[in-house]
């Protein structure tokens, strides 16, 4: 069994926002899996299904970002799920827009979703997808930059991230996350 878990704020006002992108990930392997993520649960969002022989479940916490954990915890909990099968995607504010680094252990970095998840989950040990969204102009509030829209321009570097998000996911399902770390971390 793999669970993947996407981080983000719930509701129609934070949809297209830098914070999201995890949720943005989530609704495309959706789209790519035909799964529905309807089934509210566990303080989520979850979707489940059979992808490349596995069983997959898709999560988007409904917690708002800084309480991501209770929900990860409450799935874990539940299904006596490994956290060696967890992947956890979200944004990142020190990687340039449009790319991806993966991770499978580190401190939260300042990310609040992140913080709550090891606090949770009481490890730093699990296999991260960190999205790029690039720091703000010097002067601008980061709270606002990650709870704002992406620009016009940044739509195509946007896309290209979300599917080599996709990518390493679905690789994931049939390789080590090492090999997953060493094809996409280029």
């Amino acid at each position: 069994m793999r669970w993947i878990a996407g981080l983000g704020n719930p509701g129609p006002a934070y949809r297209s926002t830098r914070h999201n992108v995890g949720f943005m990930v989530i609704d495309e392997l959706a789209r790519r899996w035909n799964l529905n993520v309807t089934q509210n649960r566990f303080k989520a969002l979850i979707g489940e299904g059979h992808v490349r022989g596995e069983k997959v479940y898709l999560i988007k916490p409904m917690t708002y970002m800084n309480l991501s954990g209770e929900a990860l915890r409450a799935f874990l909990d539940f299904y006596k799920a490994d956290i060696a099968d967890l992947i956890v995607i979200y944004d990142d504010l020190d990687t340039p827009l449009g790319r991806i680094r993966l991770r499978y252990q580190g401190s939260a970095g300042g990310h609040n979703g992140v913080k709550s998840i090891i606090q949770h989950l009481g490890t730093e040990r699990f296999n991260r997808i960190r999205m790029g969204i690039s720091r703000p102009a010097p002067g601008r509030d980061i709270v606002d930059y990650v709870l704002s829209p992406f620009d016009k321009e940044e739509e195509e570097p946007l896309r290209t991230m979300i599917e080599a998000a996709c990518d390493a996911v679905e690789f994931a399902l049939e390789h080590p996350f090492e090999k997953t770390m060493a094809k996409f971390n280029r």
